[in-house]
Order: C-alpha cells, then sequence, then structure tokens
C-alpha cells in the first residue's frame, strides 16, 4: 500500500481532523470580499490599518469557532494506529498556532502531536505554499518520499504536490476536479484506516 512505507504525517486541521463548521461566505462578505477569493490572500492586498483589522477580524471569528470543534468519526482510531506504529504526527493549518491548539484541546486530540509540530499560517506561509511541510519535514529529518499530507481541500493537496508528499484528499462528495491532483480520495477516516497497517 502506497501509505504503508509512510512514517511521517501532515494533516490540516479544520474540516479534515475537525468537522467543518466555518461559513467561509459569512466572514467573506463581512470583510467585504468576492465569492470564493482565498481570504488570506485577499487581506495580504489591503493595505496597513485595513489589513490588521480584517486580520483581527478573521482571528475572533476563528476563536468563536473553537467551542463549536469536534474531531472527525475515525480521526482517534487512525491517529492511535499511527502512534502505535512510531509514526511523526503534525498538523499545517492556515488557522493561527494557538487557535490550533486550543482546538487540539478542545477536541481530545492534543496528545497525538507534540505542540512544536503544529503550524498555523504565524509559523509559515500558507498553504498552498509547501513551507510548513519543509519546516517540518527538515524537523523531523524526513523526506518527502517518507511523508504525508492529508487535508480537505485544494490548498492542501497542492501544498503537498509542491512539497513532494504523498497527498489524501478526504472528500465525501469526491468532486473531480479536486480528486484528480491527490493520490488517495477518501469520504471518511475509516477508509483511510484501509490503507494503513498495525
Amino acid at each position: 500500500m502506497i501509505l504503508d512505507s509512510r512514517h511521517y504525517w501532515i494533516f490540516d486541521m479544520d474540516g479534515t481532523l475537525t468537522h467543518a463548521v466555518h461559513d467561509f461566505s459569512a466572514i467573506r462578505k463581512k470583510l467585504g470580499l468576492a465569492e470564493g477569493a482565498p481570504i488570506l490572500e485577499s487581506i495580504s492586498a489591503l493595505d496597513g490599518a485595513a489589513r490588521s483589522e480584517a486580520l483581527a477580524t478573521v482571528a475572533r471569528w476563528e476563536h468563536g469557532l473553537v467551542r463549536r470543534a469536534a474531531a472527525q468519526p475515525g480521526v482517534t482510531m487512525l491517529l492511535g494506529r499511527l502512534q502505535q506504529r512510531g509514526d511523526r504526527l503534525g498538523i499545517l493549518t492556515r488557522n493561527l498556532c494557538t487557535l490550533a491548539h486550543d482546538t487540539l484541546d478542545a477536541t481530545g486530540l492534543a496528545d497525538f502531536f507534540s505542540p512544536e509540530d503544529v503550524l498555523g499560517r504565524d509559523s509559515a506561509k500558507p498553504k498552498p505554499s509547501p513551507e510548513g511541510i519543509k519546516i517540518l519535514l527538515s524537523r523531523w529529518g524526513a523526506s518527502p518520499e517518507e511523508a504525508v499530507m492529508v487535508g480537505d481541500y485544494v490548498f492542501d493537496v497542492q501544498s503537498g504536490r509542491a512539497a513532494g508528499t504523498a497527498t489524501v484528499l478526504i472528500d465525501p462528495a469526491r468532486r473531480p476536479e479536486w480528486a484528480q491532483s491527490a493520490d488517495i480520495i477518501i469520504g471518511e477516516f475509516a477508509e483511510l484506516l484501509g490503507h494503513v497497517s498495525n
């Protein structure tokens, strides 16, 4: 199996490890952004005070979602199996690092991840940049050929591809326009267990 020989796993957070609760259309509307526009990239194009205020608005919005966070079905079983194998586990999210830690605490997943292996947009250039993946691989002394990037959005797949890792897309809708760029596409974590031996 393609994933059995890979012992370095990097996960997206929101919508991947946790249920998707973010209403991106609503926050775009609040910020005055076009529908479908990438939020962080659109904010980075703003000037000074406008950029700072927009980032603060997004941070407040994200913070309000932490209390609603819940782990996806099958996540604990998968992470437990990987941990038992001695695999290294990391997180790369477009969220803030502190909020990622708060989310891990809220969902009961914190014990699966070393704090230093949780990277947010304030730790590395946001996905689809491969920078965060490269930071983790360098820290672990691992090569891309030993690693997997798991996420629920095209940016996750793009970052993994750019870094040279295997890519897993979690997409219950199995949208073909995203699936074509992923090595494996699954609808839920239970399917991923079938790709990982004990």
